[in-house]
């Protein structure tokens, strides 16, 4: 998950919303979530979420995570 020492990697999700627009979740972090009218914009919103979320934790003394999370498909019947 840890890139270089400035970069790291993270799993998001990208959704897009009925009414327009997309969603964008972060997997390892569940508090960063973000929005935009193109994948593009939304993407880029999800990144600043993340810096946020990332330096809150670290201002609580929080560990960041550093394992990806495990991403699978299920089907659901």
């Amino acid at each position: 998950m840890i890139v270089s020492d400035r970069a790291m990697k993270f799993h998001v999700t990208l959704q897009k919303e009925p009414r327009g627009g997309y969603v964008a979740r972060c997997l390892e972090l569940p508090g960063a979530l973000s929005e935009g009218e193109t994948e593009e914009e939304t993407l880029a919103n999800i990144k600043d979420a993340i810096r946020t979320v990332i330096d809150m934790m670290k201002e609580q003394g929080e560990t960041v995570p550093t394992e990806p999370a495990e991403v699978r498909e299920l089907i659901v019947a």
